[in-house]
């Protein structure tokens, strides 16, 4: 958090600029073409899609929205009547390889419950698509800089976001220690290469196994390779609800993938059978050769030990794969797919599903181990959420973690949270039950049913 000299003389910096507020919050238009490139406009080849955003009435008062491109990004700033001088920048999620940039409002609730709560909201689209980690902590920052020149200096930075948008806030913090106030991340990558090597496993395993070697994956690998890897290991008709179609093989892939995604812990298997046709495609990528085009570039496994190592030795017969980017898997700049060492400089409430296996729980271990090491524990608080999609939370959940962040960042009380390292508690029946939504799960909501119900 940053102490009054430093707010105050952002503050100082801003004065000027904060003349133009009457000005610059009265709903402007995305910037018009200019002659020289100033970032009004998108890099070549992308366009932007921004929508005129209609304003919330909150307290009786609409709010005031903004919207525009700066540094080659579309972006949208909100601003309730009555501001508490806090500014929340949320962070969107992965977009794949389209050209097509745009911001999005805050998701799950929040985007009302900060606005009743007096925060100010600003979205970037960033600069570019794909897993491009830098577009997104440079944006972001980028925006916020702008709303303090022409809007007025925050008293606070908070930030929050999903997925890849977890992966941005984690780099965010360490990239400017001291900017930001406070960050709740929401399915985050927040284990950065670790997910790559995950995907690689699942595939390499599985051909391991199934003994149906194709990595690099070629073209014809869903149509030839994978129906072939899913005869062979029994995965064909396996769903969440049905009998249990795995051969010994089958049911081996699934304990390594259990492990290497967090561990055992409840609703595992079922969440397995959602995720494990998902996970050979997630291998196949198309597009440039950068590695935020290409990520998988910078996967490895040439240290994986795997569990269980029967009754197949992986071990011995998986392929191993270097890294193709060593430099930049290891470079600790900013880069396109950069690292995050776990430092954060600001409090941290993080919600993970604890079934998700496109961004996997073990996202938040591997932070939490980072954090620890680093003497950062204080700073993290992470909650297991009894859901299997990506990002299946409900506004309770999302909004509990809000508050609970937002009070700390005020009054220094931390939260509560889970204790996600523990091995056993992991595994316990009831683990994700303290933050998870009674009410979502009584509803049969989403996937919540795949757990056994709380006490």
């Amino acid at each position: 958090m940053l102490n009054s000299t430093t707010r105050l003389v952002r503050r100082l910096l801003a004065a000027a600029a904060s003349l133009t507020l009457m000005v610059g919050l009265a709903g402007a238009a995305p910037a018009v073409a200019a002659d020289h490139d100033d970032g009004s406009q998108p890099l070549p080849g992308y366009t932007i899609n921004n929508p005129p955003l209609t304003p919330l009435t909150v307290n009786g008062a609409p709010t005031t929205v903004r919207q525009g491109v700066h540094e080659h990004a579309g972006y949208i700033i909100e601003v309730p009547a009555r501001w508490n001088g806090d500014l929340v920048m949320w962070t969107h999620g992965y977009r794949g390889q389209t050209t097509v940039l745009s911001p999005e409002t805050p998701a799950f609730g929040l985007r009302e419950r900060m606005l009743e709560q007096g925060y100010a909201w600003a979205s970037s689209s960033y600069y570019r698509n794909g897993l491009d980690i830098r577009a997104g902590v440079l944006s972001t920052k980028d925006l916020a800089d702008l709303f303090g020149r022409t809007v007025e200096q925050p008293k606070r930075v908070l930030m929050a976001g999903v997925s890849m948008g977890g992966y941005i806030i984690g780099r965010s913090l360490e990239q400017y220690p001291g900017y930001y106030d406070g960050a709740l991340p929401l399915c985050g990558v927040l284990g950065d290469h670790d997910l790559l090597d995950f995907f690689l496993d699942y595939n390499l395993v599985a051909q391991a196994l199934a003994e149906v070697p194709a990595y690099p994956t070629p073209t014809d690998y869903l149509t030839n390779a994978v129906p072939r890897i899913q005869v062979a290991l029994g995965l064909a008709g396996l769903k969440p609800a049905g009998p249990d179609t795995t051969n010994e093989r089958g049911k081996q892939l699934r304990a390594i993938t259990i492990n290497r995604s967090g561990g055992e812990r409840p609703g595992a298997e079922a969440s397995f059978a959602i995720w494990k046709d998902f996970l050979f495609a997630i291998s196949t990528t198309n597009g440039g050769d950068s590695p935020a085009q290409q990520p998988g570039q910078l996967a490895t496994n040439l240290l994986t030990s795997y569990t269980p190592n029967s009754p197949v030795d992986v071990n011995a017969t998986v392929q191993r794969v270097a890294a193709e980017n060593l430099w930049q898997r290891r470079s600790p700049t900013l880069t396109e797919v950069p690292r995050i060492s776990g430092r954060p400089t600001a409090p941290v409430v993080s919600l993970h599903d604890l079934g998700d296996l496109f961004v996997p729980f073990s996202m938040e271990q591997a932070y939490a181990r980072d954090a620890a090491w680093h003497g950062r524990s204080r700073l993290v608080v992470q909650r297991a959420i009894r859901a299997t999609q990506h990002c299946e939370f409900t506004p309770a959940e999302a909004g509990a973690a809000w508050d609970d962040l937002t009070s700390w960042v005020r009054t220094g009380g931390r939260p509560e949270g889970d204790d996600v390292t523990d091995p056993e508690a992991v595994a316990a029946p009831d683990f994700g039950c303290r933050f998870s939504d009674r009410v979502a799960y009584a509803a049969g909501v989403g996937t919540r049913r795949l757990y056994t119900p709380c006490a």
